[in-house]
C-alpha cells in the first residue's frame, strides 16, 4: 500500500468503522468506530508517508487523525504545527497519541512542555503536565522536583479532570521513581485525596497516588516490572 491515494485510505477506514467500537470509544470521549488494532494494522502495512499523514490530519476525522500519528514522522513538525495539532486535537485519544507518539520524539518537546505547562487551556496544560512526567520519568536531570510538588500541592485539587489526571500522574511518578520525594508525594496525595475514591476494577492499581506509588514501588522491590 506504498502508494495509497487519501481516498483509498479514507475508504478503508469506513469500512473498518463498527457501531461496537463507536459505542466504547465514545464513552471515553472518542467520536469513531475504528478498533484500534485494526488502526495499527493498516498503519503497518502503510509504513511511513508524512505527506499522507498531513492530509489524514487535514480531515479533522478523528480516525483517519489517529492513522495518521502512526504513518507521520514525529521529526518533521515544527514547534507551530504541533501547537496547532494539539489545540484542535479535540478527541482524548486523538490528543493522548499526539503528544505520546509525536511530540515526546520531537526536537521541541521540552520548549513545548514549558509553554503548555503554562496554557490557561487545561486541555492543553494535561500535554504539559505529560510531557513533564515524562521527563520525571526518564530525563529528570535540571527539573525542580520539589517545586513541581509545590506547585501539584497548591493546585491539583481545584484543577479540571483533564489537568488534574496529568498532574496526579506526574506526582505519582515523582514518588515512584524519587525515593528523595517519596514520602511527600504520598503525604500530598493523602492531604488532597484527589481519585481516593476512583472506582477501580479487580486486579488494577488505584489511581489514587498513595496507593499507586505504594503498589509500584513494593512490585520494583519485588522484582516485578513497574508501571
Amino acid at each position: 500500500m506504498a502508494e495509497t491515494t487519501l481516498e483509498e485510505v479514507l475508504a478503508e477506514l469506513a469500512r473498518l468503522e463498527d457501531p461496537k467500537a463507536r459505542a466504547v470509544n465514545e464513552r471515553h470521549g472518542d467520536d469513531h468506530g475504528v478498533n484500534l488494532g485494526k488502526l495499527r494494522a493498516l498503519a503497518k502495512r502503510l509504513k511511513t508517508q508524512q505527506d499522507l499523514a498531513e492530509r489524514l490530519w487535514e480531515t479533522s476525522d478523528s480516525a483517519a487523525r489517529l492513522l495518521a500519528l502512526l504513518v507521520c514522522r514525529p521529526k518533521a513538525f515544527g514547534r507551530e504545527e504541533l501547537d496547532a495539532m494539539l489545540r484542535e486535537a479535540g478527541a482524548p485519544k486523538v490528543h493522548d497519541w499526539l503528544v505520546n507518539y509525536v511530540v515526546k520524539k520531537n526536537r521541541h518537546a521540552e520548549e513545548l512542555r514549558l509553554a503548555w505547562t503554562a496554557d490557561p487551556d487545561p486541555v492543553v496544560a494535561s500535554a504539559g503536565w505529560a510531557l513533564t512526567t515524562e521527563r520525571v520519568a526518564k530525563k529528570p536531570e535540571g527539573l525542580d522536583l520539589a517545586g513541581l510538588l509545590d506547585v501539584i500541592e497548591a493546585e491539583m485539587k481545584g484543577a479540571p479532570e483533564r489537568q488534574q489526571w496529568a498532574m496526579n500522574h506526574c506526582l505519582a511518578r515523582i514518588g515512584i521513581d524519587h525515593p528523595a520525594h517519596r514520602a511527600r508525594a504520598i503525604a500530598i496525595g493523602e492531604h488532597l485525596e484527589v481519585l481516593k475514591d476512583y472506582p477501580t476494577p479487580p486486579g488494577c492499581t488505584s489511581p489514587f497516588a498513595p496507593v499507586w506509588i505504594n503498589e509500584m514501588v513494593r512490585r520494583q522491590h519485588g522484582g516485578a516490572s513497574g508501571a
